[in-house]
């Protein structure tokens, strides 16, 4: 995503949520919180105003001490939780914010910033063109031709990058839908998912969640991202020091998933700014329709199973990538003794 918008103004009132993307402004000097705010962007809020997230969040620390976080709305809870996030991910960073002027926290804001936008710039740039590898026919090029530098025929123009942004439960193959998708008369907003966020491009409506979020083309983009280009077809060697590796990753975050979602629906699509404005790609309320998905607490049984999927296809020499037991391990049996003993113990309990 070419960045239009990224970070800079506080607003001059409170309430302005920080968790939308600010107006354009350059940090020109280099500092470790350039290279945080491009892991932090990445994996835990992508799409955000760091002069107000300090700002606000600092404002709402001296609130918190007569008014609970829970007497606040729903968008001031989430931001806050991404300030803590950012105040527990650089050891100092809170004392540095409390002690320092509004210039220093302005500044502290536009760093973080600046190293997430340029990350997020990076990953555009790069996948622009990978996507195309990711999507050719095996042994057979896209026809007709798609320009790796030009994203003008992408989108609802071509017929392959077309059929991957449809949104799910609509037919591309129907004339009407393709022809409406194609001249904007049907308009798709951002919490429309396509169908390449799915397994296979296949969608239940009868069980939407059934390989949401596990297509090959995702995983192939957050490889591409995180552990190295050359790891999206084998094994990452342990000597590369992918981003995830320089920054002591070894798990996915929900954050993460929703920013390559994000970033592929983008590099398919046919604008080539990343803009707030940009009705086309609503990339915005994309990105946050995910995350409010994958942080609902009543969803929580299937982001974990979809997380641990996640972390056996990126991460999976790692403890966060749960296996299942052999079958006939002695772990499996230590275990069935355990379960069998507990049991035993529960009836005799019932029966006295």
């Amino acid at each position: 995503m070419t960045t239009e918008d990224t970070t800079s103004n506080v607003p001059s009132k409170r309430g302005s949520s920080a968790l939308r993307m600010g107006p354009r402004k350059k940090a020109s000097t280099s500092d470790p919180l350039i290279s945080h705010g491009r892991h932090f962007g990445r994996t835990v809020f992508a799409l955000c105003n760091y002069p107000s997230l300090l700002t606000n969040g600092i404002l709402r620390l001296e609130q918190m001490e007569e008014t609970p976080l829970e007497d606040f709305s729903a968008d001031e809870r989430r931001e806050h939780r991404v300030f803590e996030q950012l105040l527990d991910s650089y050891p100092g960073l809170l004392e540095r914010l409390k002690n320092g002027s509004e210039e220093e926290i302005l500044h502290v804001g536009e760093l973080i910033g600046k190293g997430a936008a340029g990350a997020r710039g990076d990953d555009t740039k790069t996948l622009k063109s990978a996507v195309l590898d990711w999507i050719s026919p095996k042994g057979d090029a896209i026809q007709p031709h798609l320009h790796r530098n030009s994203k003008i025929d992408r989108g609802f123009n071509h017929e392959l990058t077309g059929s991957l942004l449809c949104p799910a439960g609509l037919d591309w193959n129907d004339p009407e839908t393709k022809e409406n998708l194609w001249s904007g008369e049907m308009l798709v907003c951002g919490d429309q998912w396509p169908i390449f966020l799915y397994a296979q491009y296949t969608y239940d409506p009868n069980d939407p969640w059934c390989g949401l979020l596990r297509s090959r083309l995702l995983v192939c983009a957050y490889k591409h991202v995180f552990t190295s280009p050359s790891s999206v077809e084998k094994e990452p060697k342990a000597t590369r020091s992918g981003n995830a590796r320089l920054h002591g990753m070894n798990c996915v975050t929900i954050a993460s998933i929703s920013y390559i979602a994000t970033q592929v629906r983008f590099a398919l699509s046919s604008s080539s700014v990343f803009s707030r404005t940009d009705t086309t790609t609503d990339s915005e309320t994309f990105y946050h329709s995910l995350l409010d998905l994958l942080e609902d607490p009543e969803e929580y049984k299937e982001v974990d199973e979809l997380l641990t999927w996640w972390n056996w296809q990126v991460f999976p020499t790692s403890s966060a990538a749960k296996r299942p037991v052999s079958a006939n391990s002695a772990l499996s049996k230590i275990r069935q003794k355990r379960l069998a003993v507990k049991q035993t113990s529960n009836l005799d309990v019932v029966s006295s």
